[in-house]
């Protein structure tokens, strides 16, 4: 277990606070930047949803749009440190880890959104997941506290950077494979690379 750990806070995140969340005027113009400001809160809150979504069920070809072609990750977990950076490069490793040995659940929680411009803002997501490796025998669970930065191009909302690091990590053996009713993975996954 790693003992080299950050103090997590909008701080160490680089979260600043955003726009005010207040209507800005009684002007038309006025309340369609408050509505577009609302619109743009929600289209952040759908891009990180459909991301848990693609994770788990190794939807390569939606997740793909989500991510600016430059995204910077870095994920730190207990057992382990990831950074990738480029979409390309992102998306194949996903691939290889999502598969047909693998469960993914992953659940994002309680979002923490600044808009900070007409272009740019950031978000704080809690995750809670469960990760079968099957082969393996293993099952991760845990949380992680996701800091994101989001950029709106050509009218679309896309994941820059993305970042987390465990609350808590739990790496279990697992006696027996579980017997599984219904795995997607199973079937729509990639084969397990050795």
């Amino acid at each position: 277990m790693s003992t080299e750990r950050q103090k997590l806070n909008k701080t160490t995140m680089g979260i600043k606070e955003g726009l005010p969340l207040e209507a800005t005027g009684t002007d038309i113009e006025g309340l369609r930047r408050n509505i577009q400001q609302l619109m743009d809160l929600e289209a952040i809150k759908q891009l990180k949803h459909a991301y848990f979504r693609c994770i788990d069920t190794a939807n390569l070809e939606e997740l793909a749009p989500l991510f600016h072609k430059d995204v910077e990750v870095h994920f730190k977990g207990g057992t382990y440190e990831w950074k990738v950076n480029g979409r390309d490069d992102y998306l194949a490793n996903i691939g290889g880890a999502f598969n047909a040995g693998t469960i993914g659940h992953h659940n994002g929680h309680q979002p923490e959104i600044q808009i900070l411009s007409a272009s740019e803002a950031t978000g704080i997501w809690y995750l809670a997941d469960h990760m079968w490796q099957l082969e393996y025998k293993s099952l991760t669970t845990g949380t992680a506290l996701y800091w994101d930065r989001y950029v709106k191009e050509d009218g679309r909302w896309l994941i820059r950077e993305t970042r987390y690091e465990r609350l808590y990590e739990i790496n279990e053996p697992l006696a027996a494979t579980p017997t599984l009713s219904s795995h997607y993975l199973g079937v729509h996954g990639s084969k397990p690379s050795h």
